[in-house]
């Protein structure tokens, strides 16, 4: 059974101007698929083409004309394209994006897209924390229940330049962001909300409008739809009043009416209809923390129905986590060496500290979202036993600190500089624990290539043996 609906818009786009703003990881296959379907592709972008390097030239090859600089959104009236698409990290609301629609051009994004034009359910994971762990175990036990499972999203991979491949009967898992929720008029089949905790509030006007945005992912259900929620934090909890869809709870402290939960003695358990069904021991996921029980518990209450209880254990008896969160990278004279770079907010991390068993070296540091660090500081007393700072948040991690704590602190200038400080004070048994508490833009294009410098830099260190 072919893709109808998608089939006919790219029919349609022959001939018609496209404007793509935001030449990103995300849009750039966009931009290439409009052009196949023979639409005049105008891709922009704030930066220059210096800036973009490679790219700039391999969209002008391909048949895209470039508007770049300062002010290249208002080329818009000018090239009075049919269809706008903005990338996640510009607000749907511009004056730009606003004049466009008063004309009657649609401004839209890939997202949005994508879902007008899906055939097959969607399961969509949003959360301040642990979204992509969530997200990636929905994928896999999917795939081990026999569906055919696309994955994508803010997890790193478009959907939309793939929309004719996905039929009715397969499944879509997507993580998405505040970003891409913001201005949303869509919801998925079945909705995730791991937990919301202060996050973006360098882009968001406020908590009021962060907040908004993940409510968008369950606010254009139906009866028929479902909504999985954490019964243990106080946001999410409130939301299930707002629910339309078939409401599920989770929690690691009580029972709910409907959902995944953990029982007494340890058993992740469900409970539907009046029914309890023992899963699995939580001491059996692979993956540690308390935060990855809960990942477990969102994941089983929106894949249940569809995936087998006794293929759930085996799954969680051998996935090791996704890259860049808590991702074990190597063991050196009993040092061992932790990268999670994708701690980009003070909750991430704290999460990632309370998964280890003893105190930590924790290098953290990175670009300011104005997220307050105090949870931080206090969390730091009681699992950090030093602290290798670095970047704009540096000061604002270490006054934090001090507030709950006098232990040792190390500022440096680069993640050179603060793997070579870690590795001369770590002792034997140690753990050195790479978790920012802060997001990538000050040193870097993004989370992967942070998590990925510092694991370089730990694989080159020469003063050590492998044990």
């Amino acid at each position: 059974m072919s893709n109808h609906k998608a089939a006919d818009f790219f029919k349609k786009l022959e001939g018609q101007r496209v404007a793509v703003c935001g030449i990103g990881r995300n849009n750039i296959p966009v931009v290439h698929q409009f052009l196949n379907y023979g639409a005049v592709v105008t891709a922009c972008d704030r930066r220059t083409r210096e800036e973009l390097g490679g790219t700039a030239d391999e969209l002008e090859k391909a048949g895209a004309a470039l508007c770049l600089g300062e002010n290249y959104l208002d080329s818009l009236a000018e090239t009075r394209s049919d269809l706008i698409l903005r990338t996640p990290g510009m607000k749907p609301y511009l004056p730009q994006f606003e004049e466009a629609r008063s004309r009657g051009v649609t401004v839209t994004s890939e997202m949005e897209l994508f879902f007008s034009l899906c055939p097959a359910k969607i399961t969509a994971v949003t959360g301040s924390d642990g979204k992509t762990t969530t997200t990636t175990i929905i994928a896999g036990l999917l795939e081990a229940a026999g569906y055919r499972v696309h994955l994508g999203g803010n997890i790193g991979r478009p959907l939309l330049p793939i929309i004719n491949e996905i039929m009715p009967e397969d499944e879509v898992v997507i993580e998405l962001s505040s970003f891409q929720l913001t201005g949303m008029k869509q919801s998925p089949h079945t909705a995730v909300i791991t937990n919301i905790a202060p996050n973006h509030l360098d882009w968001h006007t406020d908590m009021q409008e962060y907040v908004d945005a993940k409510k968008n992912l369950f606010k254009w259900q139906n009866s028929a739809d479902r909504i999985v929620l954490n019964a243990d934090e106080s946001y999410t909890t409130g939301f299930a009043g707002e629910a339309v869809g078939q409401l599920y709870m989770f929690s690691r402290n009580a029972k709910p009416d409907r959902g995944a939960w953990l029982s007494q003695d340890g058993i992740i358990t469900m409970t539907k209809d009046g029914q309890d069904t023992r899963i699995l021991p939580a001491n059996d996921i692979l993956i540690p923390g308390v935060h990855n029980i809960e990942n477990y518990l969102a994941a089983i209450s929106a894949v249940w129905g569809k995936v087998a209880p006794d293929l759930i254990p085996d799954y969680a008896k051998e996935f090791g986590g996704v890259p860049h969160r808590c991702e074990f990278v190597r063991k050196l004279e009993g040092v061992k060496w932790y990268n999670d770079s994708m701690g980009s907010s003070p909750s991430r991390t704290i999460a990632g500290l309370k998964s280890f068993d003893r105190k930590v070296i924790l290098i953290a540091g990175g670009y300011d979202k104005h997220i307050p660090y105090t949870p931080l500081g206090e969390t730091a007393q009681n699992t950090v036993k030093a602290a290798i700072l670095l970047g704009a948040t540096a000061g604002a991690i270490e006054k934090a600190i001090r507030e709950y704590s006098s232990l040792p602190i190390y500022r440096v200038g680069s993640m050179e500089e603060a793997v070579k400080t870690a590795s001369k004070i770590a002792t034997s048994g140690d753990i050195v624990f790479m978790s920012p508490a802060s997001a990538s833009f000050d040193m870097y294009k993004n989370f992967e290539e942070r998590g990925n410098h510092f694991k370089s830099l730990v694989a080159e260190i020469q003063t050590r043996k492998d044990d």
